[in-house]
């Protein structure tokens, strides 16, 4: 039985697949479920046009919090919010092992080749290195 699933999510169209992989698993009540997202560092510097006075970190924290509100909403079992700076895999991994999850499921872009080896694979570092198993979700065709 599962008692804690971490479901890691970024702001790519893949987190809705990856929040109705779910589905394929025989989730019990007191099962927790974790929704996190890591926000890169340096990240959000790209994310906002700098013209408007703001709190940059802020605007995107909030951004974040609101669709992964939105999943959650979508759930049909109880879930918890994280969302952590840092580098993604490392950050998901140590989640794992504060969480002491007994799944992680993750999005992969669909990567191949050159894009792989030049924008890296944070799914295949977090299987590499995960304390537990891991359910990598592709990309729909």
């Amino acid at each position: 039985m599962l008692k804690t699933i971490i479901v890691a999510l970024d702001t790519s169209e893949f987190s809705q697949q990856t929040i109705e992989s779910l589905d394929w698993l025989q989730i019990q009540p007191t099962t927790k479920i974790i929704l996190c997202h890591v926000i890169p560092t340096g990240e959000s510097e790209e994310e906002i046009a700098v013209d408007r006075p703001h709190n940059v970190e802020d605007l995107l924290y909030q951004e974040i919090e609101k669709q992964l509100q939105s999943f959650q909403e979508s759930l049909p079992y109880k879930s918890e919010i994280e969302i952590v700076n840092g580098e993604p895999a490392v950050e998901i991994i140590r989640l794992a092992h504060i969480h002491q999850a007994d799944l992680i499921a993750i999005g992969s872009r669909g990567l191949t080749g050159v894009n792989r080896i030049i924008k890296g694979s944070v799914s295949s570092q977090v299987a590499a290195d995960a304390p537990c198993c891991v359910m990598v979700v592709k990309p729909a065709f």
